[in-house]
């Protein structure tokens, strides 16, 4: 009985603008190591954070909705965190399968600080969405959040799992950007708000000098895939994850090294 369901069992669908959704996938994998995996990356529509509001709830969903019928997944995650903050609720609204979010750990930032002085770090999107102010009023109203957008992480973080050295400049950017904000030199834990800058974090921490809590929801996410799908009786793990991209083909070779440490092995377009 095993054995047929196994032969059937509907994939996990990971979404991203490009493989910051790795660092939620690492999670995921450790929890559901024989899950099938499709990972989407909008790299057409790439950078989300750059994008008005209106343009990435139109987009998104209709490149889910693309994507459901075509590879039929058990789950969808949406791994970054400016889609999340925009779209997700239109997301659900118009499929059938359930939708995991991804949005800023604000909540357990605020739990573990000692100073009360906490840094966000996301794409300049998320760092003005009202759901952010949102979460900050409920879960650390006596606390300072500093925020400060840095879209060039993202181009880092992609540059690294090419192989590639990311460029120092960028992070010690995005670092100043927080120490120079009053009361900056306080912070003690920093939340990194978008699902490419957990990839950069030795990085980061390296540019402060000093030690820095870094959280982000990862881990989180991926218990809350392994939960709602408690059902399913996984397959074995095996190298057979799929890639696809709404960009070409030709973009994802530098990134093969990588692929094939998280087991995915087919590249395709949408």
């Amino acid at each position: 009985m095993k054995a047929d369901q196994t032969k059937t069992v509907a994939p996990l669908l990971f979404f991203d603008t490009g493989i910051g959704g790795f660092s939620i996938l690492r999670e995921a994998q450790k929890l559901l190591p024989g899950a099938p995996i499709i990972y989407a990356a909008d790299y057409a529509g790439m950078p989300y954070g750059m994008k008005s509001e209106e343009e990435l709830s139109t987009r998104i969903p209709l490149l889910l909705g693309r994507l459901v019928e075509r590879y039929k997944p058990k789950l969808v995650t949406i791994a970054c965190n400016t889609a999340s903050t925009i779209a997700l609720d239109v997301v659900r609204s118009v499929l059938d399968t359930p939708v995991v979010g991804t949005v800023p750990a604000i909540k357990p930032a605020s739990q573990i600080t000692k100073t009360g002085v906490i840094g966000l770090l996301g794409t300049r999107a998320t760092i003005r969405q009202p759901y952010v102010d949102r979460l900050a009023a409920e879960f650390a109203a006596d606390k300072l959040l500093l925020r400060y957008g840095a879209p060039d992480l993202v181009h880092a973080a992609e540059a690294k799992l090419r192989g590639e050295e990311p460029d120092s400049a960028i992070i010690d950017a995005a670092v100043q950007g927080l120490l120079d904000q009053e009361r900056g030199e306080e912070i003690d834990t920093v939340i990194l708000a978008c699902t490419h800058f957990p990839l950069l974090q030795e990085e980061l921490q390296k540019s402060f000098v000093r030690d820095i809590q870094f959280i982000d929801g990862s881990r989180g996410i991926a218990r809350r895939i392994a939960y709602l799908t408690s059902d399913v009786i996984w397959p074995e793990p095996s190298e057979n994850g799929v890639f696809v991209t709404t960009g070409t083909l030709d973009q994802l070779l530098p990134y093969r090294a990588t692929f094939q440490k998280f087991g995915i092995t087919k590249l395709d377009t949408l």
